[in-house]
């Protein structure tokens, strides 16, 4: 867990965040290299519920189960289905939940995943290796229409030149289908110009496409409503997220589950929600971002940004 690569993002934040204590009970559920697992397992003598999809987090739990004597054990499945994965061993109340959104970096650096544009691999992304079904990302674009290429591109990877992309894949698709991260990567580079803060001009079109092979927005979803349903009063949330989409919809589902509307005037008080009682508190208004020493260690951890709030004793708005 030295390698920076592999490094939890935001750790000692999160930590922070969820307090953890003796006794307690707390979900990594994006486990990926348990390092959040670790950090809570060593911070106190309490019990973690890891989740993950990826048949490598499971082994990589298996085994830090053991070193933890028992307390940590990973359960096979999405995030999104953490309410139900905890229930099916006996867990209906939990003190803590972390979550850290996208990719992990096992994944990306692993070119037989296909996640990366950096290095070339088959055109997969599927965060569970295709062990859960599901189109890969060769299926994605390989088949749709170019207007729904164009719109996925543009909605989930924020690329104006969406169109172009769309475009360019279709008239090469005509010829051979596109089956590599270094084929497309090349393919939309010819076509996208590089931005002046040198992000490549293939960062937003693999993003859409990641998250519309894994449903990370719609697991998002889930997964927020399932960790309501799964904390204790008094327990902790903390949500690390790397682009905006992913924020945006934390910022909106905390903001409306603690009641809060929209300040007219920064100087003026949160305007009250009408109806159903908060179910969670903002311990912390706004987002928290990495340190400057971090950032320097591990450059990945640039565009993190931390979200947490405490849940109250009202009941859950809706079923997970």
């Amino acid at each position: 867990m030295s390698d920076p690569r592999h490094s939890s993002v935001m750790l000692a934040e999160v930590l922070k965040a969820l307090s953890p204590r003796d006794g307690g009970v707390y979900v990594d559920a994006t486990f990926g290299a348990g390092g959040y697992s670790r950090g809570l397992l060593e911070a106190a003598d309490c019990t973690v519920w890891g989740i993950d999809r990826d048949p490598l987090a499971q082994g990589i739990g298996q085994e830090m189960g053991r070193e933890f004597g028992g307390r940590l054990t990973v359960l096979s499945g999405r995030f999104g289905d953490m309410y139900q994965l905890l229930d099916s061993v006996g867990v209906s109340r939990v003190d803590g939940v972390a979550l850290d959104l996208g990719v992990s970096s096992m994944q990306l650096d692993d070119p037989a995943r296909g996640f990366s544009f950096r290095a070339d691999g088959p055109l997969d992304m599927r965060m569970g290796q295709g062990s859960d079904g599901g189109m890969s990302a060769a299926d994605v674009v390989n088949s749709l229409a170019e207007q729904e290429l164009a719109d996925l591109i543009y909605k989930y990877g924020e690329e104006r030149a969406s169109r172009r992309v769309a475009r360019a894949i279709v008239e090469q698709r005509a010829k051979s289908p596109i089956t590599r991260t270094e084929e497309l990567a090349g393919l939309i580079r010819s076509v996208v110009r590089k931005s002046k803060d040198g992000i490549d001009p293939a960062t937003r079109t693999f993003q859409a496409l990641r998250i519309v092979v894994n449903d990370e927005l719609g697991e998002l979803t889930r997964g927020l409503a399932g960790a309501e349903a799964l904390l204790a009063p008094g327990g902790r949330l903390a949500v690390v997220s790397f682009h905006s989409l992913e924020d945006r919809a934390v910022k909106e589902f905390l903001r409306e589950r603690s009641g809060s509307g929209p300040r007219p005037s920064r100087h003026l008080p949160d305007l009250p929600t009408k109806g159903a009682a908060p179910t969670f508190t903002l311990i912390k208004r706004g987002t928290e971002k990495p340190g400057e020493a971090e950032t320097r260690r591990n450059p990945r951890a640039r565009s993190a940004r931390l979200r947490w709030a405490e849940r109250t004793d009202a009941p859950a708005r809706a079923a997970a």
